[in-house]
């Protein structure tokens, strides 16, 4: 292969990955089937491999297949965080208030609370990067040029100091055609821990959290690890395996019915988000701003799931 092949036909491969199906592969990115087909079969060629068996049940992918996809994912995920910085760093320069985000409380959460800080600061401009809770981290211990942070694992990392800003709860989701969604009784902790799951990326706060509250089950490793909330939401509805997320992230699947969630006993997979800033540096201005119009207090609702009211901030 002479040079490296186009990004949007990795993603593609790894969508074919995810959902098992060409066809779904090309709606889920905007294309068409035969637009994706001869995307496909360029790629095959470049690589001078095969890298799928097509059959009338849908599109698998070979053994050398399935290599190039996990590097595809690694590449998708360097690629990514590149264009993020990228922007990132355009944005800093015009940005007063400089966030960092985990991709859980960045898709969820902080769309409302910059909505009430610009009612309360209109000329507050926001430059934000999302990435997992790891990188949010590592953003701010290196010194980069980020204001704030927000971060859903279970632990701070050593340097930062840190205030609750939320609650969230990870709930286990599958297809509905999956044996579990049609269960009488609630899993075992147990028995999810003997199950190859569809999981976050290594360094993400929601995998952090389920990691740590398996550990003492002897988990077996993770069927498939992907770097967003989207892609392991997809690769569930497609039936590839469980998997576990937090409640906020597959509201509007379980509302829809394309996501079913199982309950499971014994385990408590709550978790606190915080935001985060070096330890030592004080927080002034926008950041300050942005704290006082978060609701900090839990309430619990009835059906399980923490939310959050009104708090008073002194």
């Amino acid at each position: 292969m002479s040079g490296l092949p186009d990004l949007e036909s990795l993603r593609l491969l790894v969508r074919v990955a995810e959902l098992g199906s060409l066809g779904q592969a090309a709606r889920a990115m905007g294309m068409t089937q035969p637009s994706a087909t001869k995307r496909l079969a360029s790629l095959e060629r470049r690589a001078g491999l095969p890298l799928l068996v097509r059959t009338p049940r849908g599109s698998g992918l070979t053994n050398d297949g399935r290599v190039v996809v996990d590097w595809s994912v690694r590449l998708l995920e360097a690629a990514d965080e590149f264009q993020a910085s990228l922007t990132a760093l355009r944005e800093a320069r015009a940005a007063q208030l400089r966030v960092a985000a985990s991709m859980t409380v960045a898709e969820a959460l902080l769309p409302g609370w910059l909505y009430k800080l610009g009612l309360r600061e209109p000329d507050v401009r926001v430059g934000l990067t999302v990435v997992n809770s790891a990188e949010v981290a590592r953003l701010l211990l290196a010194g980069e040029t980020i204001d704030i942070g927000f971060v859903e694992g279970p632990s701070v990392p050593a340097g930062l100091g840190h205030r609750p800003v939320g609650y969230d709860e990870l709930i286990v989701v599958v297809a509905p055609r999956h044996p579990w969604a049609r269960r009488r009784r609630p899993l075992q902790a147990s028995e999810l821990a003997a199950t190859r799951l569809v999981v976050r990326e290594v360094g993400s706060g929601t995998r952090d959290t389920l990691e740590l509250a398996l550990r003492r089950l002897d988990p077996v490793p993770a069927q498939l690890a992907l770097g967003s909330n989207a892609a392991v939401k997809g690769a569930a509805m497609a039936g590839s395996a469980p998997a576990v997320l937090s409640r906020y992230a597959v509201e509007a699947e379980l509302a829809a019915g394309q996501l079913v969630a199982v309950p499971v006993v014994d385990l408590s997979l709550v978790r606190t988000l915080r935001a985060v800033w070096p330890r030592g540096r004080r927080l002034t201005g926008a950041a300050t701003a942005l704290l006082q119009v978060i609701d900090v207090s839990p309430r619990r609702r009835r059906d399980g799931v923490n939310s959050i009211r009104p708090a008073t901030v002194g």
